[in-house]
């Protein structure tokens, strides 16, 4: 066959991106977190809408990435399972609470245990199988949990369980 036949630019129009992971199973949400991906999803749906309008469509990149995210986070949201904290009470540590520990030194700080997609560290919100709040879950105030750490164990005395600020 002639090469002057062959499409070099087949595909061109349509770039290939890695899909983001979803894990499976059951995607834990706090109402915030439930919210959080129903506005992400909006947002990203409105991105793509504008990204269509633009009058040079040469580069589909930018569109591409907007459809990975709108699967991604369609596929978050229908695997979400809601769970309001405001139902549990106070005995225990659980999902979606604020516990506040102090260390063997008495500084105390205040963790929330969220989701996997909310969890965010600069706010203290931990995903339950992170180390710390796998240590958490299911304590009461007064134990002393070991939280195993890469730079050592830590041992944190739980002060404190409250529901968490929406």
């Amino acid at each position: 066959m002639s090469r002057a036949f062959v499409n070099e630019d087949a595909g061109a129009d349509r770039p290939d991106l890695p899909e983001r992971p979803v894990p499976p199973g059951p995607n834990l949400v706090t109402p915030r977190g439930l919210a959080a991906l129903q506005a992400d999803l909006a947002q990203r749906q409105a991105d793509l809408a504008a990204l269509k309008t633009r009058p040079d469509r040469l580069d589909k990149l930018p569109e591409a990435a907007a459809e990975r995210d709108i699967r991604w986070l369609e596929a978050r949201l229908k695997a979400a399972v809601v769970i309001d904290p405001s139902t549990h009470d106070l005995t225990e540590v659980a999902f979606g609470l604020a516990v506040t520990v102090a260390d063997t030194e008495g500084m105390e700080t205040t963790y929330q245990i969220t989701g996997e997609d909310e969890a965010d560290a600069t706010h203290h919100r931990i995903a339950p199988t992170s180390p710390l709040a796998r240590a958490l879950l299911g304590a009461q105030v007064g134990d002393v949990v070991t939280w195993k750490r890469p730079s050592g164990p830590l041992d944190l005395e739980v002060v404190r369980i409250a529901h968490a600020d929406p």
